[in-house]
């Protein structure tokens, strides 16, 4: 999805605002939702059925699906960014049901400074040295929130650092497709190879789920598209650099809902550490709105699936 970045007449700050809060709390209901499930059903099969069950979304663009004619180049394109989208989804779904859901937001945040960093070996951009000091200190925070020496780690918090990374190759391929095809193609695609690409995934480890489970990724589906559609209103009501810093929210959303319903206790690090994420990508984004830069960093829930 694309965003404006420049100033508009119609532009609506206070609307844009509000749908990229209902934008995080759909959001924090996914990872939330997730999280109920524990480790009663494997990571891969939960992400598997929740695209099985998204499906149904993609029924107003099925004949425009079915019509369309992909190049030999196109086919291989989307057939690798759905096996890494794949990858990118079975680690998020994994670190979920290991790691606090602060940890899980805070962490995601790293999505769009991987994009950065991977924009530049795969669209050629130049690394400016300004860019280049916002990424190293998202890094800086990332170690805040891990804390490595200092804390266990658990497998979670390393699936969380792959997801990122998987998920910036996606949002990568997706730039490069969205220039040749429409975006209700390029993202129902997506759904359709993920589906296709966590299948063997699912089955290998295969356990017959119960009606309040399939309930549960149910809603999981349906709160990952409502969050996607109230993003695509914020972007379409205010500018990206307007609507960035409320990503932030996120995190204290996340960090309520951890105290409140899975007795997790508020980490000041991980809030610090989230922060000076979130501040950097904020700050690569004006950047880039100021120098209009054609390759826009995207936003903290554009690289999500």
């Amino acid at each position: 999805m694309s965003a404006s970045i420049s100033p508009d007449s119609t532009s609506n700050p206070v609307k844009g605002i509000f749908w990229m809060i209902v934008t995080g709390l759909c959001f924090v209901a996914v990872t939330a939702l997730v999280k109920t499930l524990g480790q009663r059903i494997p990571a891969a099969e939960s992400a598997f059925l929740r695209y099985v069950i998204g499906l149904v979304f993609l029924i107003p663009v099925w004949r425009e699906l079915v019509a369309v004619r992909l190049t030999s180049r196109q086919k291989k394109l989307f057939a690798m960014r759905g096996l890494a989208h794949s990858l990118g989804v079975i680690l998020w779904f994994f670190a979920m049901t290991r790691i606090p859901i602060a940890e899980v937001t805070a962490m995601n945040y790293l999505n769009p400074v991987y994009v950065t960093i991977l924009a530049v070996f795969v669209l050629g951009e130049t690394l400016a040295l300004r860019r280049a000091m916002a990424v190293v200190a998202a890094l800086v925070g990332a170690l805040i929130i891990l804390r490595p020496g200092f804390r266990e780690l658990d497998l979670g918090h390393i699936a969380m650092l792959g997801t990122a990374l998987f998920f910036a190759g996606s949002y990568l391929i997706a730039k490069i497709l969205s220039g040749e095809l429409p975006a209700s193609i390029v993202v129902a695609l997506l759904s359709v190879t993920v589906t296709i690409g966590l299948a063997p995934f699912a089955f290998a480890v295969w356990v017959t789920p119960d009606l309040a489970d399939l309930a549960v990724l149910a809603g999981v589906a349906c709160f990952a598209t409502a969050g996607h559609y109230a993003m695509t209103l914020a972007f379409a009501a205010a500018p990206v650099t307007v609507t960035q810093p409320v990503t932030f929210l996120q995190l204290v959303w996340s960090v309520l809902v951890g105290m409140l319903f899975f007795a997790e206790p508020a980490d000041p690090w991980v809030i610090l550490g989230g922060g000076v994420i979130m501040a950097s990508v904020v700050f690569i984004t004006w950047r880039e709105a100021r120098l209009r830069n054609v390759h826009r960093t995207p936003t903290v829930n554009e690289t999500k699936g």
